[in-house]
């Protein structure tokens, strides 16, 4: 029971890198590109929502259109607009990713996420050196743990 006065379990990000191949280059690009079609498809529903509810407006107004019923057609365009305007500025991001993984050499390594491991630290452990953990994988297979684990 010793133990449990002189240690404590603490949590520590683990920084996840990959080294770039031509398999991992082709898995981004193909989930990029997944990515920005499912952003397509819902820019397009939004568009298709957005007149449905326009014309189901001036089905039910009467003609000429009144102050209202042009307010709330404007009120529409304007939401889908924006949503449209937010889709884009994703997907401009993911064609921006997609360029970077074409352009990134292979054999380098890149960022690819963070994960979370706990580990013990007791008095006289040098705290910094035990929190700089990192993996390092390749196809998705580690490579090596860099660190104090």
């Amino acid at each position: 029971m010793e133990d449990a006065n002189t240690s404590l379990l603490l949590k520590r990000p683990v920084n996840l890198k990959v080294i770039v191949t031509p398999r991992w280059k082709e898995e981004m690009q193909q989930q990029l590109q997944a990515q920005i079609n499912q952003l397509d498809n819902q820019m397009q529903q939004i568009e298709m929502q957005g007149q449905r509810a326009i014309s189901e407006i001036q089905k039910q107004s009467v003609s000429p259109p009144g102050e209202q019923t042009t307010q709330q057609i404007d009120n529409i365009q304007l939401q889908v607009n924006q949503k449209k305007s937010e889709f884009l500025e994703r997907k401009n991001q993911f064609l921006q990713q997609m360029q970077q993984v074409q352009v990134v050499e292979l054999e380098q390594e890149v960022v690819q996420g963070q994960m979370e491991s706990f580990f013990r630290v007791e008095k006289g452990d040098n705290l910094v050196k035990k929190l700089n953990v990192e993996i390092v994988i390749r196809d998705g297979v580690i490579e090596e743990i860099r660190g104090e684990i």
